[in-house]
C-alpha cells in the first residue's frame, strides 16, 4: 500500500515540516523534493483563465530529477514568496509563449517583442534573486533562462532572428512535436566550465524553439555555452552557494531519454534533495 502518511501530526515550538512528502511503501519510507514548476496562463476555450504547466516539464522533473512536480500560480497575487519557499526545495522555470516586458529590462515595448506575462514577471523575478541570494536550486529553460538573466539586470535581443550572422532559432510552425523538438544546432561550453562537466563532451546537439536571447549578461552571469551563430544557450551564477544551471534550449522534451537532458535535471534533483534534508547548497559549478 503506498499513500501519504495519514492522521495528524503535530510539530512543537511553532517547526515546519520539510519541504518534501514522505510516503510509505511496504513498511520503507520514501521522500521525494517538492519541485516548484512556475506555470504559464492560458485560455481554454479562449474563455476559462487556467494556470498551465506542460507536461513534459512534470515528466522530467519526476522521472529524472526524482522530485513531486507542484504547478505554481503565476500570479503573485496568489502566492506569498516565503511560503512557497518554504514549500519548494527547488523552482523550473518553464518556457512559454509569453515573454519577460521589456520594461523589467529597461527597455520600451514594440510589436517585436510579442505577448507578455506580467503576472508572471512579478512573481518569477524577485523569485529567481531570492533563490539565487539564499542558495535554493533553480533550473531555466527556454524563457526561464531568459528571467534568470533578467533577474540578474540582463537584457534581451527580442528577435535573434534578425541579426546579422544568427539562425532563426524559432519552432518551425508546422510538422510533428518529434519535428518541432528535433535536435536543431551545436552548443559549445566552456572548457572546464560546469555544463562540460556535467556533460562530459565540450559539445552537445539541442533543439531550438526559441526567438528571443540574451543582449547583454546580467550582474555574476556567466555564459557557459553558445551555438553555432554566437547566441548564448547556457549560463550559471557566478558565485552562488546553490545550483543555477539553466538553458535556453527545452531538456525537458523526452528527458529521460536524451543524453544532454538527463545529466542537466539528475543534477538538478540532487540539488533539490541535498536541500530538503537541509545538506549544504550544491554550488552550480559542482556536479552532485
Amino acid at each position: 500500500m503506498r499513500g501519504p502518511l495519514r492522521g495528524k501530526v503535530s510539530f512543537p515550538w511553532g517547526l515546519r515540516p520539510l519541504p518534501m512528502l514522505v510516503y510509505h511503501e511496504f513498511g520503507r519510507s520514501m521522500t521525494r523534493p517538492v519541485i516548484g514548476i512556475i506555470g504559464n496562463h492560458h485560455l481554454i476555450n479562449d474563455q476559462y483563465a487556467t494556470h498551465a504547466g506542460g507536461i513534459m516539464n512534470s515528466e522530467a522533473v519526476a522521472e529524472v530529477s526524482g522530485g513531486l512536480p507542484l504547478i505554481v500560480p503565476s500570479n503573485p497575487a496568489f502566492v506569498d514568496l516565503d511560503d512557497l519557499m518554504a514549500t519548494c526545495a527547488g523552482f523550473v522555470f518553464t518556457g512559454g509563449r509569453p515573454n519577460v516586458h521589456p520594461e523589467e529590462y529597461g527597455e520600451d515595448y514594440t510589436d517585436a517583442h510579442g505577448t507578455m506575462d506580467r503576472d508572471r514577471d512579478a512573481l518569477t523575478l524577485p523569485l529567481i534573486r531570492a533563490c539565487v541570494e539564499r542558495g535554493q536550486p533553480i533550473l531555466g529553460l527556454c524563457r526561464g533562462f531568459q528571467e534568470v538573466n533578467v533577474a540578474m539586470g540582463g537584457s534581451l535581443y527580442p528577435e535573434i532572428r534578425d541579426l546579422p550572422g544568427r539562425m532563426n532559432h524559432r519552432m518551425p510552425p508546422d510538422g510533428t512535436i518529434e519535428e518541432k523538438f528535433e535536435l536543431r544546432h551545436t552548443v559549445t561550453f566552456t572548457e572546464g566550465g560546469p555544463f562540460h562537466r556535467l556533460m562530459g563532451a565540450q559539445q552537445v546537439r539541442t533543439n531550438t524553439l526559441h526567438g528571443q536571447g540574451i543582449k547583454q549578461a546580467g550582474a555574476r552571469v556567466i555564459i557557459d555555452g553558445h551555438a553555432e551563430d554566437g547566441t548564448p544557450e547556457a549560463i550559471y551564477i557566478a558565485d552562488a552557494p546553490g545550483f543555477t544551471l539553466s538553458v535556453q534550449w527545452h531538456p525537458e522534451y523526452r528527458a529521460a531519454e536524451d543524453p544532454v537532458s538527463r545529466p542537466l535535471f539528475a543534477a538538478f534533483g540532487e540539488a533539490a534533495r541535498a536541500w530538503s534534508i537541509g545538506k549544504r547548497p550544491v554550488k552550480a559549478g559542482e556536479v552532485a
